[in-house]
């Protein structure tokens, strides 16, 4: 049974795209899909191209390097499995694959968990803006996992920024 902190992880029948994402990061490949037609990425996967509404996909690996482009530290749990864990940042990534692409301000994104070298939640104090990241995986048993992201040694673009912590 696949499980994640506890709890088993469900994946409707009728979803084969996010079930085939899963298969991918449980064998340690994060991958997201291409469009044949317009040849850009999307994120999260899904049935239909974001850019042009093509249904024509490719599963692409990704490098899984990118920025740190915001983040919240979660404080309260919003489910049980979770009270251990809090406070725990949830990152949002600025992805290296397809910066300005379509248009400059465009950029793909994921959320995730930001998790240390044993998998932990991250320390806030060493959350910022800016920060280098690469993904790592949460192995959910059935051949299933979870990206997740952890702080890289590569230098910043810019001077990173964090909220004042209280």
């Amino acid at each position: 049974m696949a499980e994640y902190l506890g709890v088993e992880v469900r994946i409707a029948p009728n979803d084969p795209i996010s079930r085939e994402f899963l298969e991918h990061a449980g064998a340690h490949r994060f991958v997201t899909q291409r469009c044949r037609d317009c040849e850009l990425l999307q994120y999260p996967p899904g049935t239909a191209c974001e850019h042009c509404t093509s249904s024509n996909f490719e599963w692409t690996e990704l490098s899984g390097r990118g920025t740190i482009y915001s983040y919240q530290l979660v404080e309260h749990p919003i489910h049980p499995a979770y009270r251990e864990r809090v406070p725990y940042p949830v990152v949002l990534v600025e992805l290296d694959e397809q910066r300005g692409l379509p248009v400059p301000e465009y950029a793909l994104r994921v959320m995730a968990t930001l998790v240390d070298t044993e998998g932990k939640p991250e320390r806030a104090a060493a959350v910022a803006i800016g920060k280098r990241v690469i993904v790592d995986f949460t192995d959910l048993g059935d051949g299933l996992g979870l990206p997740v992201f952890r702080l890289s040694d590569e230098p910043p673009e810019f001077e990173p920024w964090s909220f004042p912590l209280a």
